[in-house]
């Protein structure tokens, strides 16, 4: 089984980081292929930036030769996970529905934690879009970018564990959930300071991703995610 990984930003070190822990859960049998966009912002941080991380994981997966089993998208509240749905025949798993239902099955109430306080709303929106928000206590920032979370691990984990702490003692939550994939692998610190469980979207979209794929079931292609259309498409600047 071959599973494509993809980055929603450019930077090759947080796609080498996502597919290092990606592989680490990974079954045997299982090839984990982290894919950078050729196009994009290097941190996805916001709307616009959303939006364009959306078009380059779209172009990333299109554009690659090979066969494949399933895509993962790396990215947490990103948009673009619909396109890829209707563009594809394999399954298509996003970070973000995956470890918030993921999250369902360990506690009543679960929070995130993700970077900075302006993703916020957007992970409201897709959690709301996945029908996952109703047991969400609360989504929480620890004031890090996604590359400062890369550069400065120790920092990051004291930022992360600080809003867990709080979202279990204030919030009411009883499951974290690292909102970001610059977050993978810091899932053990922070359980071990907040004392819950806590779920990091890469590993367990990969989970999911081969768990579909050994059921044999895919996106189904009847309205939502059909087939697009045969029609012009004029001006794509990317090839």
């Amino acid at each position: 089984m071959r599973i494509l990984v993809v980055n929603v930003n450019t930077s090759a070190a947080v796609t080498d980081a996502i597919a290092a822990r990606a592989t680490a859960v990974a079954s045997p049998g299982t090839e984990i292929v982290g894919v950078t966009p050729r196009f994009g912002a290097e941190s996805v941080e916001g709307n616009v930036e959303s939006h364009l991380a959306a078009l380059g994981v779209l172009d990333a997966v299109l554009r690659y030769g090979d066969p494949y089993d399933a895509v993962v998208q790396a990215g947490f509240g990103e948009h673009g996970r619909e396109a890829l749905q209707e563009a594809l025949e394999v399954p298509v798993v996003d970070i973000t529905d995956a470890a918030a239902s993921t999250a369902l099955y360990l506690g009543r109430r679960y929070s995130v934690v993700t970077s900075l306080d302006r993703t916020v709303p957007l992970i409201e929106d897709r959690l709301v879009l996945g029908g996952l928000a109703a047991r969400c206590a609360s989504i929480r920032a620890s004031g890090l970018g996604v590359l400062e979370l890369e550069q400065d691990p120790s920092r990051a984990v004291a930022a992360i564990a600080g809003q867990a702490v709080a979202a279990v003692a204030d919030d009411g939550a009883e499951v974290i959930v690292l909102g970001c994939g610059g977050m993978a692998g810091l899932a053990d610190a922070v359980r071990d300071r907040a004392g819950v469980p806590v779920v990091d979207g890469v590993p367990a979209a990969v989970t999911v991703a081969e768990s579909l794929v050994r059921l044999g079931l895919s996106t189904s292609k009847i309205r939502t995610f059909a087939p697009a259309r045969p029609k012009r498409i004029d001006g794509w600047p990317f090839g």
